[in-house]
């Protein structure tokens, strides 16, 4: 049933197939292309078209599927790596506001969306719909855009 959690869940919020744990530290995935690799997140600009500059920021440390989980060190480090990725889509991209989405629902491993909202929204006032099918973006236009996010990162 489409409705019901993962059947692989328990396992999954152990750490156990974790696919963000077993991909390492990847500067592309089959979602998206490396923004920047910090000492204990990744943030990917994803290929899905949809927003520009939706994006996610993986948690690289030990598996964890809350922030909760988080030593209060790691906790304001990752939240530092949320919005310093967040500053630089915000720079680049110019949204009207930028929603930060920590859900875990589908893959129960510490990551953050970011999800730039603009004046044409499908939902304005409310939160973004994600999980709906899209298209991916052209490559060399997630390339283009990821380097020149990298550059104001820097």
């Amino acid at each position: 049933m489409a409705d019901d959690w993962p059947a692989d869940w328990d396992r999954l919020v152990q750490g156990i197939g974790c696919p963000m744990c077993e991909q390492g530290r990847p500067e592309r995935t089959p979602y998206g292309v490396l923004l920047r690799a910090g000492k204990h997140t990744d943030a990917y600009l994803q290929r899905a078209d949809v927003r520009p500059g939706y994006s996610l920021v993986v948690w690289r440390g030990r598996h964890v599927t809350e922030p909760t989980e988080l030593t209060d060190d790691e906790a304001a480090a990752y939240w530092a790596d949320v919005l310093a990725v967040a500053r630089g889509l915000i720079a680049y991209y110019r949204p009207l506001k930028m929603n930060y989405e920590t859900l875990g629902n589908s893959l129960p491993h510490l990551h953050t969306h970011l999800v730039p909202r603009y004046r044409e929204d499908p939902a304005p006032g409310r939160p973004f719909p994600l999980g709906q099918a899209v298209p991916d973006l052209p490559d060399e236009q997630v390339e283009r855009e990821a380097a020149a996010v990298r550059a104001l990162l820097r």
